[in-house]
């Protein structure tokens, strides 16, 4: 049995594909990489069709529509589309006929529709657009592919949410924002049945949310998530992680009865006790990861982790044990800069 893993490398501008085995000795087997991607640090999978979305920067950024080989782990470009602003995240709805991103840089979200026409496969033109400060993060969730689409703002502190139809549209929610904590800096969010969680990058904490039956959240809590060994301060908009000793959370997946989040100026990855209602325990154990972990990605089953980091070359593949602590099984070259990890089964 395996799968495969698809890694954007933002240094080097590519994406990496590996091959992941399981059984009784798991490990990670290099295939291909793909280049031509400048700056790329998000991409959303099609699965049923294996076509890959990748954003890349430049003079001018846009999206790349690749179509995955899965045997060789080869990307071949089928499309490109120039876009106004860079993209931080990207995901699809709708069966794969919606593309959602997030702009940091723009502080825009948009959607586009992905236009299958036969064997070609391009994107429109945007149908939406929301503008909040930073945006890092556009989750979609719900019936028939994703009919709610979560965006998550660092810069004003909230997630504001939208009704998505199947043609792209967005219609507010009631209520149509949801307020982090001023000054958490809400970065990534993972939708969990009837929650969804929000890493902070500014304050390290894992906001939960409620969701109600038409979609909507509310907030319900947060729940600290780093390491307070390494005696980590709340950090701010603008400020250097690294320099002034700050916290700099990044990503979180559910990983079976655990929720795993990522911090960077720790290098580590935590493990929070997610209980039968959806609540959130401390965390249970803190794991070395490769340098400055920006992303990682959870195996459907929750029991395997692949987690890069930015300074780093070597994606590490890891086990979720009883306990929630995670076993290093060895690492696998990639590119420079990775940042982004996606697992197909």
């Amino acid at each position: 049995m395996s799968g495969l893993v698809l890694i954007a490398n933002a240094g080097d501008g590519s994406i990496s594909a590996l091959r992941l085995h399981h059984g009784d000795a798991p490990r990670l087997e290099v295939l291909a990489t793909t280049g031509g991607l400048e700056g790329c640090g998000t991409f959303a999978v099609d699965p049923a069709r294996d076509l890959v979305h990748a954003a890349f920067k430049g003079e001018q950024p846009g999206v790349a529509t690749l179509r995955l080989d899965r045997e060789s782990g080869t990307l071949t470009e089928v499309a490109r589309r120039e876009v106004e602003d860079s993209q931080t995240y990207l995901s699809l709805a709708h069966g794969g006929t919606v593309l959602l991103g997030a702009s940091y840089g723009g502080g825009s979200g948009r959607t586009w529709p992905v236009v299958h026409e036969g064997d070609r496969v391009r994107l429109g033109d945007p149908v939406a657009q929301v503008s909040f400060a930073n945006l890092h993060c556009v989750v979609p969730a719900g019936e028939g592919g994703g009919t709610v689409a979560y965006f998550v703002s660092l810069g004003d502190d909230l997630v504001a949410q939208y009704h998505l139809a199947r043609d792209g549209a967005l219609t507010p929610l009631d209520p149509p924002t949801v307020a982090a904590p001023d000054g958490a800096g809400p970065r990534h969010l993972v939708v969990d049945g009837a929650h969804a969680y929000v890493m902070t990058e500014f304050s390290g904490e894992v906001l939960v949310l409620d969701r109600a039956a038409d979609g909507a959240l509310s907030a319900a809590g947060e729940v600290g998530a780093v390491d307070p060994r390494h005696g980590l301060r709340h950090s701010r908009y603008g400020a250097d992680p690294t320099e002034e000793h700050l916290i700099w959370g990044a990503d979180l997946h559910r990983a079976g009865a655990w929720l795993i989040t990522s911090e960077r100026s720790s290098s580590e990855l935590a493990s929070l006790p997610v209980d039968g209602e959806g609540g959130l325990g401390e965390p249970a154990h803190f794991t070395p990861t490769q340098p400055q972990p920006r992303g990682f990605a959870v195996t459907p089953d929750g029991r395997l982790v692949v987690s890069v980091g930015e300074r780093s070359t070597r994606a590490e593949l890891l086990r979720v044990e009883g306990d929630g602590s995670l076993t290093s099984l060895g690492t696998a070259e990639t590119g420079h800069g990775p940042n982004w990890v996606r697992i197909l089964d």
